[in-house]
């Protein structure tokens, strides 16, 4: 399969890490964080080193992912390296063919994966991995300059990127269209990444890209500071439709403002953003990376802005896979009980 990029964000040397290890800083959000986060857990609690397979560089997974390591490697005591991924269904098979010890995946492709359905019906069913905390929505974004595409529907017969091979994107832009009649056949599809997909919106290649990640998104926000790119809405009718026939998604509205030019609230759909770890790893480890995360979150906002988003009720929220046991030992003591395998 194809190979994970490793992108080098910094270096961070712990006493807890193997030796040569790396753990990765975001470049261009907002740098490292305090040493002194009172809630972080304890450090040494685990030496293992674990490695994040996240997302594309220009989307949400990779630069929350990166600034979610460097903090773990500093704070936590366990060593988390964060790689570049390429999409969910490939950060799950990474897991299973060893290559990684945490992912990022979306909350519907992981429930197909530990089913073996749509995504995974070719590779079956793969249910090596637990669910560590959901962290966020992420929204489906339908972005365009053709001021002409105002609905979905408007899709039909138009140039549209509906994700990377090996995405969950493909699934989601398959399922808007169905929501409004259209199917892949009714569209010119490319299968682009979002940095690609930015890219040929800005070249005139294509007229529109379906980007599922949390807004803001890197690929949209740099296309609309030099194009007039707009997002494209769903009615409220063909939201309940989709959310009938496909209850991972719930409804979720991009606010105004979220990016140049975006001067009204736009209603989409949503997946959430879920961290999963293979079964391998310890419980140990598990629980100092959770705790990490939802210790410190009120105060790492500076260092991403998707932090604003963690709670506990979110992160707990996941029934389609069971949760690794660490991260159940950290949920239990906040009073929340989750399904462990």
């Amino acid at each position: 399969m194809k190979k994970i990029s490793l992108k080098k964000l910094g270096l961070v040397f712990t006493t807890a890490c193997v030796a040569g290890v790396m753990a990765f800083a975001l470049a261009g959000c907002g740098g490292g964080s305090s040493s002194s986060d009172s809630g972080s857990a304890d450090a040494g609690s685990s030496s293992e080193t674990l490695r994040f397979v996240t997302g594309g560089e220009s989307g949400t997974y990779y630069a929350f992912g990166s600034v979610i390591a460097q903090h773990a490697t500093n704070e936590a005591g366990v060593a988390v390296t964060a790689l570049a991924g390429n999409g969910s269904q490939a950060n799950v098979m990474e897991l299973q063919d060893g290559n990684a010890e945490l992912a990022f995946c979306q909350s519907d492709v992981m429930a197909y994966a530990y089913d073996g359905t749509n995504l995974f019906e070719d590779t079956g069913k793969v249910d090596v991995f637990s669910t560590v905390a959901c962290l966020y929505d992420e929204q489906v974004q339908i972005v365009t300059l053709d001021e002409n595409i105002k609905t979905v529907a408007d899709l039909k017969g138009k140039n549209v990127s509906i994700g990377a091979a090996g995405s969950g994107v493909y699934f989601n832009a398959i399922d808007i269209l169905g929501a409004y009649g259209l199917t892949e056949s009714d569209i010119n599809p490319t299968y682009e990444s979002f940095a690609d997909s930015a890219n040929s919106l800005k070249d005139g290649k294509i007229d529109a890209a379906f980007i599922v990640a949390g807004a803001p998104t890197t690929a949209i926000t740099e296309l609309s500071t030099s194009k007039p790119a707009k997002l494209v809405a769903l009615d409220d009718e063909h939201v309940d439709s989709l959310l009938k026939s496909s209850p991972y998604y719930s409804k979720a509205v991009i606010p105004a403002g979220t990016y140049d030019g975006q001067d009204a609230d736009v209603t989409t759909v949503a997946v959430g953003a879920v961290i999963l770890a293979a079964d391998s790893v310890s419980e140990d480890a598990v629980y100092a990376f959770v705790a990490d995360i939802f210790d410190n979150a009120a105060d790492l906002t500076e260092n991403h802005a998707k932090y604003a988003e963690v709670n506990l009720e979110k992160g707990a929220s996941i029934t389609s896979v069971p949760y690794h046991a660490g991260a159940a030992k950290y949920f239990k003591e906040k009073g929340i009980e989750v399904a462990t395998k």
